[in-house]
């Protein structure tokens, strides 16, 4: 199969997680006889240092071009202090998010055995907690009308039904692909836009009769996500809420460095992971790149490459069983790995299959 990837490394860690990234989707490549081509471009606070537009033309017009985008990570503290500053990293994510058309943001929530004690829940809690957080990524607060000034400001929850009706058909069949349970999470005891989701969803729910479809209020989700994480299969909800929600379930994990994520829509698909530049580990080699290269696995599975994104997995685990680890999740008293370290460690597992 012949592939082309735009490689947006980004911001911080961004530049040294993405190399071990497209390391790796290089050896299973040349493993499995694939021919790929990888071509770089810039975002975040490096494009506007560079040009002044944190997802600029040329940089969206090389994601059109490619088959997928591997992104890394964009942010800087120079903007986050900067309440005053007009263009910010961020606004690139959401600009690339918003024209290639990337609707669905698709994260897998999923414990590794070795790893459980790094929870904050108890392992009886968290051990076998397998679910995926499917967060409708360009409506919402958002994208929607905002207002603000000295003594007032707004943002608009605004949605329409095409817009929902395309979110939820991908849940349900998710969930159709999984064990056919679907959480549909929202607000509608307060919220008109939630309403509007919940009517939405129980007149799709008959189209889709092997799928239990149950419906929770966010913050009620919230709750049972740390009470009882192994209740949920596929949940699916509006952009805000599924921002917060998210990145909770990657706390289940213990690592927000173990957890990758696509987004996909009308356009080119992304493939990142869930943290963020993590700028003050700029440069020093100490990020975890798991993160990064899982979503190479999900990359592949994308285009129905299942035994290239397993034998991905199959690496990552073996990395985590021989404790090829950074700092974050290494066992007391096993030396950290560098980031570098344990990309090189997982391309010579892969390469010795």
């Amino acid at each position: 199969m012949d592939l082309k990837i735009a490689v947006l490394a980004g911001d911080g860690i961004g530049p040294e997680i993405s190399k071990q990234g497209v390391a790796v989707m290089n050896a299973v490549c040349k493993k499995f006889g694939h021919n790929v081509v990888f071509t770089d471009a810039i975002c975040g606070a490096d494009a506007i240092d560079k040009v002044g537009d944190p997802f600029p033309e040329e940089t969206f017009q090389v994601c059109m071009d490619a088959d997928a985008v591997l992104f890394s990570a964009v942010g800087d503290p120079k903007f986050d202090n900067n309440p005053t500053a007009k263009v910010r990293p961020e606004q690139g994510l959401l600009a690339m998010r918003k024209k290639l058309g990337l609707f669905a943001n698709i994260r897998p929530v999923e414990t590794f055995d070795c790893l459980i004690h790094k929870s904050p829940l108890k392992e009886e809690l968290v051990k076998g907690a397998d679910f995926i957080c499917i967060r409708e990524l360009t409506g919402g607060m958002y994208f929607g009308e905002k207002y603000q000034d000295n003594e007032k400001a707004y943002d608009t929850n605004f949605y329409t039904r095409p817009e929902i009706e395309r979110i939820l058909k991908v849940a349900f069949e998710y969930a159709m692909k999984r064990n056919k349970h679907l959480t549909v999470v929202d607000k509608a005891n307060v919220l008109a836009s939630s309403r509007l989701w919940r009517q939405i969803a129980k007149e799709m729910a008959p189209s889709y009769p092997e799928v239990t479809t149950d419906y929770m209020y966010v913050d009620n989700a919230a709750m049972r996500m740390i009470q009882e994480p192994k209740f949920f299969d596929v949940m699916v909800t509006e952009n805000t809420f599924g921002d917060i929600l998210t990145d909770e379930g990657s706390c289940i994990t213990g690592s927000m460095g173990l957890l990758p994520s696509a987004s996909t829509g009308e356009h080119t698909p992304v493939f990142e992971p869930i943290h963020g530049s993590w700028p003050q580990a700029k440069g020093l080699d100490i990020a975890n790149p798991l993160a990064q290269i899982l979503s190479v696995a999900m990359l592949f599975e994308y285009f129905d490459l299942k035994a290239e994104g397993t034998l991905i997995r199959k690496a990552v685990n073996a990395s985590l069983d021989a404790n090829i680890r950074t700092a974050e999740i290494q066992v007391e008293g096993v030396r950290p790995y560098k980031c570098s370290e344990v990309g090189k460690w997982i391309v010579d597992w892969i390469e010795q299959q």
